[in-house]
């Protein structure tokens, strides 16, 4: 069941990234990162004003408990983590080519592998461990195919904007399995949302507002609305499926970065990128990995 969960999760998660392409395109990065938390919060308030006044969700998959002041602190660093990655990857991904980007954001699983294994002591058998290595080589490959468009990588300013959101990430997916045996599943998700608007007041009124006149202009778009709805769904199914017994946070995380596939024929279709076959064949090990990894859980 958890596996299902972590694929229908890495299919809304690739759409996400199809959408925040769209959304930033000629766009000021911070309002679009703005309007996608704050949208996430407007859909979560219901939930949790519904949750707290009425007895109308008792019982039910949306149900926002009241959590103790440890559970707030440990989910702001959730929120702060995850905001920090986003920062990066907003500006990575106006800059860069979808495939190229989301590639390099897949190598995640690489580091959250390795801290899996040493902090949650799990442990992987012969197909797992196949599917983890096969995927990881694989998209490591992806990442510098970029080169044959004129990406230098190392002197590429955009490339190490993507690594840190990376790394940011694979830090924030850890704690997720942390927070999600502690913790309510979806108090983690809706008081993440809560916190990142917090955190994105100061960014947006000091860093964005006072230069606005000087940078990209900031246009609505409607993917900016796609954005929010498709990562709320991703991330409440991701959650959902660490949540489940026999869950591996390794496993789960490298199945979610399946939802590559998913930008991959957005960058073919909608954004006309190049080195297809390259890029394609380099895909088709991605899958292969994730295969392994179903046949070993």
């Amino acid at each position: 069941m958890w596996l299902l969960l972590a694929a229908a999760s890495a299919l809304t998660l690739g759409a996400y990234e199809v959408a925040k392409k769209l959304a930033l395109e000629n766009n000021a990065v911070i309002p679009v990162l703005f309007f996608n938390v704050a949208i996430g919060v407007a859909i979560f308030l219901p939930f949790s004003l519904l949750s707290a006044y009425t007895g109308v969700l008792d019982g039910t998959l949306v149900y926002v408990p009241q959590i103790s002041f440890a559970a707030h602190m440990a989910i702001f660093l959730k929120a702060f983590l995850v905001l920090s990655s986003w920062v990066f990857a907003y500006y990575a991904m106006k800059h860069l080519p979808i495939i190229i980007t989301t590639a390099i954001k897949s190598t995640q699983p690489a580091i959250i592998l390795i801290g899996a294994i040493l902090i949650f002591a799990e442990r992987l058998n012969g197909y797992q461990w196949a599917g983890m290595i096969v995927s990881i080589v694989a998209l490591m490959m992806f990442s510098f195919a970029g080169k044959k468009e004129g990406i230098v990588f190392e002197k590429n300013k955009w490339v190490w904007c993507i690594f840190a959101a990376t790394l940011l990430g694979a830090v924030s997916s850890l704690w997720d399995k942390h927070l999600v045996i502690s913790f309510d599943k979806i108090a983690v998700q809706v008081y993440t949302a809560y916190y990142q608007l917090v955190l994105m007041i100061p960014l947006i009124f000091l860093l964005w507002y006072p230069r606005r006149k000087k940078s990209t202009p900031f246009r609505w778009r409607w993917a900016v609305l796609w954005v929010t709805l498709f990562l709320t769904v991703s991330d409440f199914l991701y959650f959902y499926s660490l949540s489940l017994d026999g869950a591996l946070v390794s496993v789960v995380s490298t199945i979610r970065k399946a939802g590559v596939v998913v930008p991959f024929f957005a960058g073919i279709i909608l954004f006309k990128e190049k080195n297809i076959k390259t890029k394609a064949v380099l895909l088709g090990f991605v899958l292969l990995g994730m295969y392994l990894l179903y046949l070993g859980s």
